[in-house]
């Protein structure tokens, strides 16, 4: 078998197929998680902490030089060591959400597996009788009359 069909026939599994799908759709809804975090919870968050904004959140591990702005994104453009814990809340929230989000579908998902109603059953037929039993019933029955 030749490598290009080997391949063809890899990628054209249904398994790879539903994988590209996956991670697709994944991509994409990671992207929703994280707006809604950044745009959504971590503002009310920050609110009822005290007005914080949790990206603006780091520790300046360097000296600042003069001329350059005490913000993170100076700080970063002028290439000094920052440590951005506030970034790295947000994205450990956004993990957190995502995963029970995930956990959620899965869980329902199963739940529908489960009560899916089981095929009607065939109606059950007349269980046969031994062909020795008949003729007995019959000789039964002859010597009665």
């Amino acid at each position: 078998m030749s490598f290009i069909s080997e391949f063809k026939e890899f990628a054209l599994k249904g398994n790879v197929v539903d994988l590209a799908v996956g991670v697709i759709i994944g991509g994409a809804f990671g992207k929703i998680v994280d707006s809604m975090v950044n745009d959504v919870i971590m503002p009310v968050v920050g609110a009822v902490v005290g007005k914080i904004d949790f990206s603006n959140l780091y520790v300046v591990l360097g000296t600042i030089p003069a001329g350059v702005e005490n913000n993170l994104a100076a700080l970063k453009k002028a290439g000094i060591p920052v440590l951005a814990y506030g970034s790295f809340i947000t994205i450990a929230l956004n993990f957190a959400i995502l995963a029970l989000v995930i956990f959620v579908m899965i869980k329902q998902i199963n739940r529908l597996k489960r009560e899916a109603p089981a095929a009607p059953a065939a109606p059950a037929a007349a269980p046969v009788t031994p062909e020795d039993v008949v003729l007995l019933r019959e000789i039964r029955d002859a010597l009665k009359k």
